[in-house]
């Protein structure tokens, strides 16, 4: 399914403006690929241009405070802390007019422009939308026209950065031993060993991950072991930080009565889907962690 806009005005009407990638079915680009498809544009009568053009733009913002997305404090608050990073600017000329006229004249009918261009080699960091900040990428066609406004329609464009999970450091494996107080998890009657392993810190979406653990309850009270995914969003902004973290898997295990210990061998905690990790953007990072806590 493609964007679609239509306008009338004076010097001929558009009946509609629309943009169409050559792969609807593709989910998402990256950093290299090439992006083409075709500006669509219906006349129902000769329509007077100045162009038409193709626009292609990719930004991460982060921004919060009184006047977060204002460039200019209004009415004497505080001025937002705010930052952004440019990752794609390009702009295309799909239909000009003749050199020395300043407008061409489209004849009615349908008509389609095809555009071709290239993401750059760099990384692109992945498409992201959080509480304080966001990743995002366009693509914009801009109908000229003379004495009207000029008219335009617009496609998101998503972009995954591709984190290779198969790299020698996400391939070891992670183990932990810790003793814990139980007023840590919620109570103040004694302590819990804990020993988890994995094995490897780098998993995809869709993945289930083997947890193997032993959980000793020296404690007085029944505990309930769970082991979750964590998402924590890293947001920088003049020089401010701000956190956003919160649960996205998670799966319980046996109650542990006092004295007792239990053994997961292997116990699943699938991986829903969720934005990959963001690594690779000064301004926004967003990573994962596994904890075994205190089910509540």
């Amino acid at each position: 399914m493609g964007g679609e806009a239509g306008a009338n005005g004076p010097r001929g009407r558009v009946k509609s403006l629309g943009l169409v990638f050559e792969d609807e079915s593709k989910g998402c680009y990256s950093s290299g690929e090439t992006v083409a498809g075709h500006v669509l544009l219906e006349a129902a009568e000769p329509v007077a241009l100045r162009g038409l053009r193709l626009e292609a733009q990719g930004r991460a913002t982060s921004a919060w405070g009184p006047s977060a997305g204002a460039r200019v404090c209004i009415g004497g608050g505080s001025p937002a802390a705010s930052s952004e990073v440019e990752y794609l600017n390009l702009r295309l000329s799909l239909l000009e007019a003749p050199a020395g006229e300043g407008v061409t004249l489209l004849q009615p009918g349908k008509h389609e422009f095809p555009f071709r261009f290239q993401l750059r080699s760099e990384p692109l960091a992945t498409s992201f939308t959080g509480k304080y900040g966001s990743i995002q990428y366009c693509v914009r066609a801009v109908l000229e026209r003379p004495q009207v406004p000029d008219q335009s329609v617009r496609r998101e464009l998503q972009v995954v950065s591709h984190v290779d999970v198969n790299t020698p450091p996400l391939l070891t494996p992670m183990l932990k031993t810790q003793e814990k107080m139980v007023g840590c998890w919620l109570f103040t009657s004694g302590p819990v060993s804990l020993s988890v392993k994995i094995e490897r810190k780098g998993y995809c979406n869709g993945e289930a991950i083997p947890i193997y653990a032993e959980i000793e309850n020296c404690s007085s009270r029944l505990v309930v072991p769970k082991a979750a995914i964590f998402q924590t969003q890293t947001y920088l902004a003049s020089g401010k930080t701000k956190t956003v973290r919160h649960m996205v898997a998670n799966v319980r295990g046996n109650h542990i009565g006092s004295g007792s210990t239990d053994t997961w061998n292997g116990k699943m905690l699938k991986i829903p889907p969720v934005t990959p990790s963001i690594l690779d953007c000064c301004i926004i990072r967003v990573d994962y962690s596994l904890a075994v806590i205190q089910a509540s």
